[in-house]
């Protein structure tokens, strides 16, 4: 074969490939777009049939009702990784963790056991993989591992249960099994018209987009709270996508699903080599009762403040510690409270506290030093109190759409009674306060640091890092450039530190900390602060 380039033939295409390229976009743009409405009163594929002939179609189109009843219990590997949004200091793109795991459904009994392999993108060097077994029951559940057994989380139970009853061997019965069925205005999904049916599921009203013309459910939607890291977000509107079908032992099976949370492209999972009615062995699934009833005992993020943990670190400048440390500072015209974290209940104690202490002094603001969702859940509550709110300039947009998202699913006091907030950005060096407790924040502004400010009491010569401090129990630090990035910031900002602290750590000689980093940036240990 001639594999010379005819130029006449270069002249006559490159033009061609270059108006396709460029009329790309504009095609795409024409085409209808995921969730826009399908013009007129009909149902693609279902016309003038009820929306229980229409999921029964569906039930067909994957295989009949006998199959999809018939499946007792389900094996398979799976594949895939979540974008860490929570976690993310700069924001999209964001981060992003990934796993790899074996499961066992069993239908019947309604549990699940999963052996998980996660690889962790913040991990320390030699530490990102991190294997476990979750177990979970109508009881509850447990991670288990060979220290023994541990309560998983209310999350965890939130999505083993989407696996036994809106996975895709359940949604279609469970959906034509309910008295509410009916139909939703049809939507447009990747092009393709697409018939919506709505039933309610555990008090929550769950869409079923059903394709035109194989009648497959290519979708399912629901608006609701979430026990992880969106808890923080209230009502978060969900869309997974079902795709990559294969026939697995007679049923139409979608092998791939992808979660959207509130427009973000949260996770992806790819099933491999399913298989139906595999052989159940009980011991795989035997885990601590009592340990597994803790775990529904929990109370999620919707954490008290406590007050136990109370250390002095200066006259008026009081540390309370707990998973999310929080600092209240009294000053001579009022009182700052340096952080708002966890939950609104969790900053509603923390303000509580600050007005049983000091009752005439009024809160002059609540610094939220980080984008980290956990680390400014709580800021709702500060604004429905009408309290100034201290916020870094890049993450003012995030922050601002933390207090307008809505939560009408389980209003808080913000959505009970709105308020405008009060804002104060902190773009470079802001003083706040005079005398013995007055504060100085400072932007980061490092590589990881990105979207943290440091507050630096000068006259104690105290410094709070934001979430930059951890020291593990070997007496290392976790995430060393973390720290190193908080060195130079300080160095930048001549300030003179005795003594930091941070989000999850408590006061440290600050010499303590140089030689840590010191330690860490030693060349026979250069592999251990690898970004």
């Amino acid at each position: 074969m001639d594999r010379r380039i005819d130029r006449r033939t270069c002249r006559t295409v490159a033009p061609t490939l270059i108006a396709l390229v460029m009329a790309a976009p504009a095609f795409a743009a024409s085409l209808p777009q995921d969730g826009d409405a399908v013009k007129g009163s009909g149902h693609p594929g279902c016309d003038r049939v009820d929306a229980k002939v229409c999921v029964q179609q569906a039930i067909d189109a994957m295989g009949g009702e006998r199959r999809l009843i018939g499946i007792h219990s389900a094996s398979y590997d799976v594949i895939g990784h979540t974008v860490l949004s929570e976690q993310s200091y700069r924001q999209q793109p964001f981060i992003t963790s990934y796993e790899r795991d074996k499961v066992v459904v069993d239908f019947d009994k309604q549990r699940i056991v999963r052996d998980v392999h996660m690889t962790w993108p913040e991990s320390d060097p030699h530490q990102a993989d991190l294997d476990i077994t979750l177990i979970t029951a109508q009881q509850g559940g447990v991670y288990h591992s060979k220290q023994g057994d541990s309560p998983c989380s209310l999350a965890d139970l939130d999505n083993a249960n989407d696996t036994l009853t809106l996975g895709p061997e359940r949604l279609l019965l469970n959906a034509a099994a309910a008295s509410d069925l009916h139909y939703a205005p049809s939507q447009w999904l990747r092009a393709t018209p697409h018939s919506v049916v709505e039933f309610t599921w555990q008090g929550v009203p769950v869409k079923v987009l059903l394709n035109a013309y194989n009648h497959l459910p290519d979708a399912m939607e629901r608006t609701r709270t979430f026990k992880d890291m969106w808890y923080a977000w209230g009502d978060v509107d969900q869309r997974i996508y079902f795709d990559n079908w294969h026939v697995v032992q007679g049923v139409v099976y979608p092998t791939n699903s992808i979660d959207q949370r509130n427009g973000v492209w949260y996770a992806s999972t790819q099933v491999l080599d399913p298989a139906f009615n595999v052989a159940i062995d009980d011991k795989k699934f035997a885990m601590d009762a009592a340990v597994a009833a803790k775990s529904a005992q929990s109370k999620g993020w919707n954490r008290e403040f406590s007050d136990k943990k109370r250390t002095e670190l200066a006259p008026g400048v009081e540390l309370y510690q707990g998973s999310w440390n929080t600092t209240i500072i009294k000053q001579d015209d009022g009182v700052i409270v340096l952080e708002a974290p966890i939950s609104a209940s969790y900053v509603k104690g923390i303000l509580a506290k600050v007005r049983n202490e000091y009752p005439n002094a009024p809160i002059k603001g609540v610094l939220s030093t980080s984008d980290s969702w956990p680390h400014m859940a709580g800021v709702r509550e500060a604004v429905a109190e009408n309290v100034p709110v201290y916020v870094l300039d890049l993450n003012k947009p995030i922050v601002e759409r933390v207090v307008s998202a809505p939560h009408r699913l389980q209003p808080d006091a913000l959505q009970s009674n709105p308020k405008t907030p009060h804002w104060v950005v902190v773009g470079d060096r802001l003083e706040i306060g005079h005398g013995a407790n007055r504060v100085e924040l400072y932007p980061l502004r490092g590589a990881s640091t990105e979207r943290q400010y440091m507050v630096y009491f000068p006259e104690h010569k105290l410094l709070y890092a934001s979430d930059t401090l951890v020291i593990n129990d070997d007496k290392t630090l976790y995430d060393p450039d973390l720290m190193v990035e908080v060195l130079q910031a300080a160095a930048r900002e001549h300030l003179q530190v005795n003594t930091v602290y941070a989000m999850h750590q408590g006061p440290t000689p600050w010499a303590d900390v140089q030689h840590l980093v010191d330690q860490a940036m030693k060349p026979e240990n250069a592999n251990k602060t690898a970004s």
